[in-house]
């Protein structure tokens, strides 16, 4: 993103999301943040941060780690809850500045989308608390502890810029004005040629040949698109090329860009959403060609060494056969011949008189020193040549020995060979296997991005929808707690409660129909199942209900009810001993599978997808994808659609983070 437009996007975030609560933080990968943001009627945004490249607003599901990294946690512990308090361009700098207030403070979560990009969080003394990359530079420093500072500016910042600052371009002499300007105002090479376009000044113009009317038609020109960068005169589009390639994603019309056809949006954010959706679904792919190519690559490497180790193998094979053979069909020669040289070393001689007396004995064609080809003193070792074979004869073995040594080499080089011809089918089996597994992971990263589901009111709550049809809501903690009794409850609706500390108000909301008893007894399971008694690991808890007109915010006098606690009068109706069990499950709605909750019976009438759960040990994370393995494996045809859902989607339905699977149901979609 260009300094322009982070100057739209600022304004835009400003706009939109002043006054939300960050709800959570999540770190994707290295370099990109996903704040989930939440505000006024329980509207909710996503603010996706990528250092160095992009901030915008984003409508996708992201996939998110299962265990959030140690910068993310730091994010988390300072700034979630907090409200944001504005969003500003520093300067015409790629900087992007988060203004967030907590109770403990004012913080800034500054976004650099310069250069490599960082995300640093300053807190209310202005020194640093985090940052996504710590290092020490020549003219800052990013480091835990000091004083933030912004980097030096890049240029002047062109919204402060007089007309006379622009006679300050001849001093670059012969450097092409297009060169200069980037120089002189730190702007992307995009805007300048844009400046120069509506100027009419060709970009190769030398700055020293620049007259006063050039000048003036520059800084016209930067005035004018310095103009349009407002929300009233934003014109935000993705422009497309040949073959309906998306070239680029700009705020407001460019000249340059004219010849194009262009994609319209309501907002800069939705522009950069869909064109980074898109972007980053190429790159998945283009990541998994070049991931494929490697590893083929290796495997291919390591097959062709193996082929190579294969022919040697069975040519030593063949090789050492060959030679023991001719041994062996000339044993007695070989014998005399060894007989011969030991018996004058015996004597005495030395080992250059004994070859000299070889070599001679062979000029003179005798009988078997012809086959002598050379003499190694130091092994010993004589060389021989028989039937064509040149070979190596141990002095100190008899020629049998010295055939079986040879075939003992050939039998060693067999054996490799075999190891080899082993090693090679398991290579190939490698190769077509990542062929195989590639080929799938290049289809899942083909598929788009998939959209946020717009949700219903009562989804910020938990919620099921009974076996007889009936929308059965629940608070979450103290807020929703309140929240629901207060907004969301009307006079002929029933509420809940487990008889224990820590438990939810749960409503079923009848619109004037009095509910079976069916409901009422799996409205009062979900209740006891979300109440502190799951995580003491009770098997069974009593739950009361109760009409709106019994439930009071007002307290005896004296006493003090905190936020989410309500005076409950009058005669209470009981459900003893209800079991603690939760059904968690996937229901297909239009294209996509949408997560559920709630009692066994109740979600058994909705989908034959679910897993049931009671109080257990196992933590959310790893029970959440244990989880969505199960439900894929009942899926047949649709599991890898169900191992796309976002495991935070069926975490954040297990009760108190915890618990262990009791059955599975068998069927499929």
């Amino acid at each position: 993103m260009s300094s322009f437009d982070i100057a739209v996007i600022a304004l835009e975030l400003d706009r939109a999301l002043k006054g939300f609560r960050i709800d959570n933080i999540y770190q994707l990968n290295p370099k990109t943040i996903l704040l989930k943001l939440r505000g006024g009627e329980g509207l909710e945004k996503q603010l996706l941060v990528e250092a160095g490249r992009r901030v915008h607003l984003t409508s996708y599901i992201m996939e998110k780690p299962l265990k959030p990294p140690s910068f993310c946690m730091a994010l988390r512990k300072y700034l979630r809850g907090g409200r944001i308090g504005g969003v500003e361009q520093y300067r015409f700098e790629r900087i992007l500045e988060i203004k967030v207030s907590s109770h403990t403070g004012e913080y800034s979560l500054v976004v650099e989308l310069f250069g490599q990009g960082n995300v640093i969080l300053v807190g209310p003394d202005k020194r640093i608390l985090h940052a996504l990359c710590y290092k020490r530079m020549r003219d800052r420093n990013i480091l835990r502890g000091e004083i933030f500072a912004y980097p030096p500016p890049k240029g002047k910042d062109p919204t402060h810029l007089a007309r006379e600052d622009m006679d300050d371009l001849k001093v670059f002499g012969q450097i092409e004005v297009m060169r200069a300007m980037a120089r002189f105002l730190g702007i992307s090479g995009t805007y300048v040629e844009e400046i120069l376009l509506r100027a009419s000044i060709p970009k190769d113009k030398v700055c020293s040949s620049l007259e006063g009317e050039d000048l003036d038609s520059i800084f016209n020109s930067l005035q004018e698109i310095l103009s349009e960068i407002s929300l009233e005169k934003e014109k935000p589009s993705i422009v497309v090329g040949a073959d309906d390639e998306w070239v680029d994603v700009i705020p407001i019309e460019l000249k340059k860009y004219s010849q194009f056809k262009t994609l319209q949006f309501e907002s800069f954010n939705e522009a950069l959403d869909e064109y980074y959706a898109k972007v980053s679904v190429a790159e998945k792919v283009s990541n998994f060609e070049e991931e494929r190519e490697q590893k083929l690559a290796k495997l291919e490497r390591i097959l062709r060494g193996q082929e190579e180790a294969l022919r040697k193998a069975e040519n030593d094979a063949e090789a050492f056969r060959r030679k023991g053979d001719a041994i062996y069909r000339h044993l007695n020669e070989v014998q005399q011949i060894i007989e011969e040289v030991m018996n004058e070393k015996r004597s005495g001689k030395r080992w250059e008189e004994i070859i000299k007396k070889l070599r001679e004995a062979k000029k003179e064609r005798l009988f078997p020193t012809i086959y002598f080809e050379d003499l190694k003193p130091e092994v010993p070792m004589l060389r021989i040549s028989l039937e064509g074979e040149t070979i190596d004869i141990d002095l100190k073995l008899s020629a049998q020995r010295n055939a079986a040594k040879y075939y003992d080499e050939a039998k060693k080089a067999e054996k490799k060979a075999e190891g080899a011809k082993a090693a090679m089918l398991e290579t190939k089996r490698k190769i077509e296997e990542t062929r195989l597994r590639m080929a799938e992971a290049m289809k899942e990263a083909e598929e788009p991005l998939m959209r946020v589901r717009k949700k219903e009111w009562y989804e910020k709550y938990r919620w099921f929808y009974s076996s007889d049809g009936f929308l059965v809501v629940a608070g979450k903690d103290a807020y929703t707690n309140e929240a629901l009794i207060k907004r969301n409850t009307e006079p002929k609706d029933i509420i809940l409660h487990a008889d224990v500390s820590g438990a939810p108000f749960t409503v079923i909301k009848t619109h004037g129909v009095k509910p079976p008893e069916q409901t009422i007894m799996e409205a009062s399971q979900f209740a006891a199942s979300y109440s502190s008694a799951w995580k003491s690991g009770f098997g069974t808890v009593d739950v009361y209900w109760v009409s709106p007109e019994q439930v009071s915010k007002t307290p005896p006098s004296g006493e003090y009810l905190p936020r989410g606690s309500f005076m409950v009068y009058g005669t209470k109706n009981y459900v003893r001993n209800l079991p603690l069990e939760i059904a968690v499950g996937v229901k297909k709605e239009e294209d996509s599978f949408k997560v559920i909750s709630g009692p066994p019976g109740a979600i058994a009438k909705q989908t034959n997808l679910f897993v049931t759960l009671v109080p257990g040990a196992e933590q959310g994370g790893r029970l959440a994808k244990k989880i969505r393995s199960k439900l894929s494996q009942l899926a047949l045809e649709k599991r890898e659609e169900i191992l796309k859902i976002p495991l935070d989607e069926i975490q954040r339905l297990i009760p108190f983070g915890q618990g262990e699977i009791k059955k599975l149901k068998e069927g499929t979609l």
